[in-house]
């Protein structure tokens, strides 16, 4: 088998299950949508951008240390094992405990008005033991993916994801219909049950990761409690500029929701939040394919680097990512006139949340540029000159921190779109011209170049030109696609005639 047909097979089977549970997961958003006022869902979105943040934190960048390490000390496999998942552990229980502590405090913060705090209080201890649970399962999943154990990684992912839409359909419409129709145990429900109360997603995320640790319960058993001090110095120096990095990637991600809903008056944070976070549900397509191909690539990347012919793969890889990208990218533009059902509540409320679609086009070249430069951060984890990525991703967060502040009080969420995807391009070319200087990787810069000035040029006349017409989008989409057919055809021929 080709490495690029090996590459391709693992990418697709972590790809698919990443892909399908995400999807599962998009189908609540209308649901969310329609059952919750804007302003209660954008408490909803806000509080989940500070979750990611705090999931960065505590994952401590030992998910890309653990795949470096099992790869560069072949011999200490287990030892590489106990080390990331009790640094992990270590952090995620100070955080649990301190969370405890403060859990007032915390609530206080998070809420708008002090009439909030008590409910506020409740989302907190939720997400304490969400946050807890889903970090220490950090390493295991990863050792799923490093054993090549894809149907079982796929089956975690499942599960989670079941339980979570099951459980927020069940206490959405279950338990009122319940109620409703007199059912067997209507009256003690009644006793506690609220009425879209957004609680019930949390606690259905609760036991959704409650059910996830349960089922990873074999390779938690698999841990000896064992410390290797030299080892973990090492992974230490490894990780630390990985969990900066991945935690700016986080600011630039989220901060924008939090942000809006600290500088906007707060008549109308909560419903801007709710707008944006909505719109922003449909850029999570292409945000599942670079999940997908980071999940497949990451561990490949690391075990290929020994490979004499590593560089060109690692270029013939990001061509044809990028072309994947860009085909994505005018997809969604061209066919958003259907995808926009998917955030709307019902016609009477149609208008409050489709007014943010404007935004989209921007969200998706920021993914774009996230996407690319996800692919070419190779270059500092492979060379374990991490303190680039930390460098990198520092200047996207200030970029981020400072736009944001200037922009959202005057553009509102517009100005958030247009942060995150001046952050993405700024990172993406950062970690280009510096992996050139210290790990050069003959990439095909025209090529790369023209397909992301073309596509770019087709969805902004698509959507602000042609004012989404569908017939015209994929019309462009159609003609896009052939002649990047007609132009890579024989290096996909030479790719598939690989045995």
């Amino acid at each position: 088998m080709s490495v690029y047909k090996k590459f391709i097979g693992q990418t697709a089977v972590y790809g698919i299950s990443t892909v399908l549970s995400r999807l599962f997961n998009f189908i609540l958003t209308p649901i969310y949508t329609r059952v919750y006022p804007k302003g209660v869902y954008g408490i909803f979105t806000n509080i989940y951008a500070n979750a990611s943040i705090i999931n960065a934190i505590l994952a401590f960048g030992m998910e890309s240390t653990y795949f470096r390490y099992l790869n560069k000390f072949e011999d200490k496999k287990q030892e590489v094992y106990n080390n990331s998942f009790l640094c992990i552990a270590f952090i995620s229980t100070l955080f649990l405990l301190t969370g405890i502590v403060f859990n007032e405090q915390i609530a206080g913060y998070l809420a708008n008005k002090p009439s909030e705090i008590p409910d506020y209080k409740q989302y907190v201890n939720f997400f304490l033991w969400i946050l807890f649970i889903d970090a220490i399962s950090v390493i295991p999943f990863a050792k799923l993916r490093a054993d090549e154990m894809a149907m079982s990684y796929s089956v975690a992912k499942f599960l989670n994801i079941g339980c979570f839409v099951g459980f927020n359909l069940f206490f959405i419409y279950g338990i009122p219909a319940i109620i409703k129709h007199h059912w067997l145990g209507a009256d003690w429900l009644a006793t506690w049950y609220r009425h879209h109360w957004v609680g019930y997603v949390f606690i259905a995320n609760l036991i959704a990761s409650i059910v996830t640790f349960i089922y990873l319960i074999p390779q938690f058993l698999q841990l000896q409690l064992r410390f290797d001090k030299k080892l973990f110095a090492a992974m230490f120096s490894y990780s630390w500029p990985i969990l900066v990095a991945n935690l700016s990637f986080i600011v630039n991600e989220n901060l924008d929701k939090i942000v809006l809903n600290k500088l906007l008056p707060p008549a109308v944070a909560n419903g801007e939040v709710g707008i944006y976070g909505a719109v922003c549900k449909i850029a999570i397509f292409l945000s599942i394919f670079i999940t997908a191909f980071r999940l497949g690539a990451e561990p490949f990347f690391f075990s290929h680097a020994k490979h004499k012919d590593a560089k060109n793969t690692y270029a013939t890889i990001l061509q044809y990512f990028v072309i994947a990208l860009a085909i994505i990218f005018v997809a969604l533009i061209a066919n958003i006139e259907i995808l926009k059902y998917f955030i709307s509540r019902d016609e009477k409320h149609i208008a409050e949340f489709w007014v943010g679609l404007p935004a989209v086009p921007y969200l998706l070249l920021g993914y774009v540029c996230l996407g690319i430069y996800m692919n070419l951060s190779v270059w500092y984890r492979l060379s374990d000159q991490t303190r680039f990525g930390l460098y990198i991703s520092v200047a996207g967060a200030i970029i981020t921190i400072v736009l944001n502040l200037v922009l959202i009080p005057r553009f509102s969420y517009m100005g958030s779109a247009w942060t995150s995807m001046l952050a993405y391009l700024v990172m993406m070319v950062l970690s280009y011209v510096l992996g050139q200087k210290y790990y050069p990787i003959p990439y095909n810069l025209k090529k790369i170049l023209a397909y992301l000035v073309i596509s770019t040029a087709i969805v902004f006349s698509s959507f602000f030109i042609f004012h989404r017409n569908i017939y015209i989008g994929n019309a462009m989409l159609i003609v896009f696609v052939a002649g990047i057919f007609y132009v890579e055809k024989d290096g996909l021929m030479k790719i598939l005639k690989k045995g």
